[in-house]
């Protein structure tokens, strides 16, 4: 299941993300916390998690655990880790799945947050596979894309201009994605029992949303 979400920061708060990204000497090469495997592929720069840099990934975070949306369909038990990225002129990242364990946690899904305005930078699509084909993924500034770590997806090389974002790991408390995606499903349905106004369906389907969590949930 791939969600999109849109503005989980605000015009702000992407001001301080532009600030860390004007601070040349806090990034470094992104093959330092690349798995083995894609470190042969992987060709950006990343924030060390200090200062300014940490206090962007905190307020990401917060965002994240906030947003009803992102928890619907994450149910995340814990955000494992989020990087700032940045991919310069030539830069790209070669097709790859991330790693299973991250910092000792299973990774179930991961995300790609764009803070660069798409026209402000030429190629650096995020491509991800499916069995029909590949998707291109190239968002407004402050929007989110949210997929299955075990799927390969790469970075297209940028052409022209930077591309910023922010990338993370959520180990979730729901380990099966077709139980997450049901899960999420029953999450839309209430909202729309909300809004029609229909007590019956609501205590129908909570009772269904917390059978679920209880025969799959994680504590």
């Amino acid at each position: 299941m791939f969600i999109q979400i849109a503005d989980i920061l605000t015009a702000a708060e992407l001001r301080l993300a532009d600030a860390v990204f004007a601070q040349a000497d806090v990034f470094e090469s992104g093959a330092r916390t690349a798995g083995r495997a894609a470190r042969a592929v992987k060709n950006n720069e990343q924030a060390r998690p200090s200062g300014l840099a940490a206090d962007m990934t905190t307020l990401i975070e917060k965002r994240l655990l906030k947003n009803d949306v992102f928890r619907a369909a994450a149910r995340p038990k814990n955000v494992i880790r989020i990087l700032l990225s940045r991919y310069m002129l030539g830069m790209s990242y070669g097709l790859h799945s991330d790693d299973a364990f991250i910092e000792g946690q299973r990774a179930d899904l991961s995300f790609t947050l764009f803070l660069s305005p798409p026209e402000s930078y030429e190629g650096g699509d995020l491509v991800v596979e499916e069995p029909s084909g590949e998707r291109l993924i190239k968002l407004e500034a402050g929007a989110l894309v949210l997929y299955p770590s075990a799927t390969l997806h790469r970075v297209v090389e940028v052409t022209k201009g930077e591309r910023r974002a922010a990338v993370g790991w959520i180990r979730s408390r729901i380990r099966s994605a077709e139980v997450r995606e049901t899960l999420f499903d029953v999450a839309l349905a209430l909202r729309q029992a909300e809004a029609a106004g229909d007590p019956a369906l609501i205590d129908r389907l909570l009772k269904i949303q917390g059978a679920l969590l209880r025969r799959w949930g994680e504590d």
